[in-house]
C-alpha cells in the first residue's frame, strides 16, 4: 500500500527577507527528509493587491528609514498577545482573496506560518470550514511578540528556552512549543576552511575579519560607519556587503578609493551575494542590525557582534539576546564604533570567548527539526 503523500504549505510575507529565507529553509529540509511529501511555498504579499503591499510592506520600510521610533512605538503598542484587531484582520481578509483561493485549491494537510499574517488568515479560513490544514508557526525572532499570538496556531516553534518561558506563562501548553532555533539554509551548517575562504574573496589571511552588513543602513550612516574605523585606523580588514543597493555601494567603492592603496584597515565593498555563508566562514566579527535570520546564520558560523543602531522593537530584543549570551556588544553612537572594535579585538581571549558563546547558541538543526516534526512518524496527528 502506498503512502499517503502529505501537502505541505510554506507561508511567509516579504516584510524583510528573513521570513522568506526561513520559509525557503523549511522547505529545503522538508525535501531532504525522504518522506513522501509536495511542498508549495508562497510569499503571500505576492499573492495581495498592489495596494495592500504598498501599506504592509513598503509603510514598514519606510518606516524603518525615516521614523524608527515611531516603529518602536508600534512595536510596544501592539505586543498584546491573544488581541484581535478587528479593522487590521477585516483589511487582511479583503486582500486575500487570491491568496485563499490558491490554498483552497491546494488543500494542504499542514500550513508553516513564518509570519503571523498568513497564520491570522488560515485561522479564519479553518474557524469557516474552508481549511482543515494544521497551522504550524515558525517565530523568526529571538522573543515572541503578541502579534505572533494575534491567531491560535496548533504548535509553535520558537528560537530560545525563554520564548518557551514566555508562551508557557501566557498559558500555551507545552506541548504546543518546539524550541528549535530559527531554521536557515543549510548552506550555512557545511564547514568552510577560513583561509580557503579567504583566499577565495581576495581577502589577507593575516588580518581580522570583520563581516559588514551595510545594505541595512543606508549610504549615510553606512559611510560613517567606516569612516570612524578608516579614522582610527583599525588593523583589520573590512568586508562591507551592500545587498541590492547599486548607490550603497557606488558611494562606498568612492571612499575607499580615495585611501592609500596600503592603508588600514583594508576595505572591500561587495554588492548582493549569494555567498554569505563563505564571507561569514572567512570572517571573525560582524557589525550590523541584528535580524532573526542574518543572526541565526552568523552564530552556526562563530561569529561575534557589534550591533549597531538596531531598528527598535525586534532587532533590539534580538541584540539584548546577544549581549545577555555574551556574544556581542552594543554600539549605539558610530562615533565609538572603533573603540567598541578594538575593545574586542585587543583585549585578551575576548573574541575567543565571544565566538565560544555564538557557537553555543547555534541552532543549525532548525530546519530539520521542524521537517521531522511535521513527516516524522505519527507527526500530523500530534500537531
Amino acid at each position: 500500500m502506498m503512502a499517503h503523500e502529505m501537502r505541505i504549505l510554506a507561508l511567509s510575507a516579504s516584510v524583510g527577507a528573513g521570513h522568506v529565507r526561513a520559509a525557503e529553509a523549511v522547505e529545503i529540509a522538508l525535501q531532504r527528509a525522504g518522506a513522501p511529501v509536495t511542498v508549495a511555498n508562497h510569499d503571500v504579499l505576492t499573492l495581495m493587491p498592489t495596494a495592500f503591499r504598498k501599506v504592509y510592506r513598503d509603510a514598514y520600510f519606510e518606516m524603518v528609514a525615516r521614523a524608527p521610533r515611531i516603529l518602536g512605538w508600534l512595536y510596544d503598542a501592539t505586543d498584546k498577545p491573544f488581541h484581535k484587531d478587528v479593522v487590521r484582520q477585516k483589511l487582511e481578509q479583503a486582500g486575500a482573496t487570491r491568496l485563499l483561493r490558491k490554498i483552497r485549491d491546494y488543500d494542504p494537510d499542514v500550513a508553516i506560518c513564518t509570519h503571523f499574517l498568513p497564520t491570522a488568515l488560515l485561522d479564519r479560513e479553518r474557524r469557516k470550514g474552508r481549511c482543515r490544514a494544521r497551522i504550524v508557526t515558525v517565530v523568526t525572532d529571538f522573543e515572541v511578540h503578541g502579534m505572533w499570538l494575534a491567531a491560535p496556531s496548533d504548535h509553535y516553534f520558537v528560537a530560545t528556552e525563554e520564548a518557551r518561558a514566555h508562551l508557557e506563562a501566557l498559558g500555551i501548553a507545552p506541548a504546543a512549543i518546539t524550541v528549535s532555533g530559527i531554521p536557515t539554509h543549510p548552506g550555512f551548517t557545511e564547514k568552510k576552511d577560513r583561509l580557503a575562504m579567504r583566499r577565495k574573496h581576495g581577502m589577507r589571511e593575516d588580518l581580522p575579519a570583520i563581516l559588514v552588513s551595510a545594505g541595512g543602513f543606508g549610504a549615510g550612516n553606512a559611510g560613517r560607519m567606516l569612516e570612524s574605523l578608516m579614522a582610527a585606523k583599525v588593523g583589520v580588514q573590512i568586508v562591507a556587503v551592500c545587498g541590492k543597493s547599486a548607490p550603497l555601494k557606488a558611494s562606498l567603492e568612492k571612499m575607499v578609493m580615495r585611501r592609500e592603496t596600503d592603508a588600514l584597515p583594508v576595505v572591500k565593498v561587495v554588492g548582493f551575494t549569494t555567498e554569505m555563508d563563505e564571507l561569514m566562514a572567512a570572517s571573525d566579527l560582524m557589525i550590523g542590525k541584528p535580524g532573526g535570520l542574518t543572526t541565526s546564520e552568523s552564530l552556526i558560523k562563530g561569529l561575534a557582534w557589534v550591533v549597531v543602531n538596531p531598528i527598535p522593537g525586534q532587532e533590539e530584543k534580538n541584540a539584548i539576546y546577544l549581549l545577555e549570551q555574551g556574544a556581542g556588544v552594543w554600539c549605539d553612537n558610530l562615533h565609538t564604533l572603533a573603540f567598541k572594535v578594538k575593545s574586542v579585538l585587543e583585549e585578551p581571549g575576548r573574541l575567543e570567548s565571544m565566538r565560544r558563546n555564538a557557537l553555543r547558541l547555534a541552532r543549525p538543526d532548525a530546519g530539520q527539526i521542524i521537517a521531522q516534526f511535521v513527516i516524522g512518524s505519527g507527526a500530523a496527528k500530534r500537531i
